[in-house]
């Protein structure tokens, strides 16, 4: 079922296994398929791993999309795209080769124990605000107390993030 109104999205992308870059670029190719329009998408990012630190260092990127799939279908779309491309989730937090969060869904909130958006731990996560903050720093969503550049100032992580790559932009065949 697709509303007919689309909504603006915002998508967490990471990678710590394989080729990350690759998979990171695989899952922004693919978006499409799975109804979502990309819009813009942040520079990839290198950082260090947050909550498990014996892992690989991440690529993380995030994606400006418009969908009209709603938000739990497009859950299972994006869930779906990470079996596809052969993503295991072993270990909570742990080790993957591609893990896709929505981090903002127009201007809802949803609280459900599948769904929780805006995106309950991204105040809390510097790999994500400083690439959503790249490309809508100005993005406000009732829940939050400021802008995403305003989150981003204000987190109190300190993890290692690295601008590393300015060009994940999908080009047209």
């Amino acid at each position: 079922m697709e509303s007919t109104k689309p909504e603006i999205v915002f998508l967490s992308l990471g990678s710590n296994v394989g080729d990350r870059e690759k998979n990171l670029r695989a899952a922004i190719a693919a978006l499409p398929k799975f109804g979502v329009g990309i819009k813009k998408v942040s520079s990839i990012y290198e950082t260090e791993p947050v909550d498990l630190f014996e892992q690989p260092w991440f690529l993380n990127c995030v994606v400006e999309g418009e969908t009209t799939v709603p938000p739990l279908a497009l859950l299972k779309e994006l869930r779906g795209l990470e079996r596809r491309m052969g993503s295991k989730k072993l270990v909570a937090r742990g080790p993957r080769l591609i893990d896709l969060d929505i981090l903002v869904y127009g201007r809802q909130t949803i609280n459900s124990p599948e769904l929780q958006v805006p995106h309950p731990r991204m105040h809390l996560r510097r790999f994500v605000l400083a690439p959503l903050s790249e490309i809508a720093p100005n993005l406000k969503h009732p829940a939050w107390s400021g802008t995403a550049a305003q989150l981003l100032a204000t987190t109190d992580d300190k993890s290692a993030v690295k601008k590393i790559s300015g060009d994940l932009r999908v080009r047209s065949q």
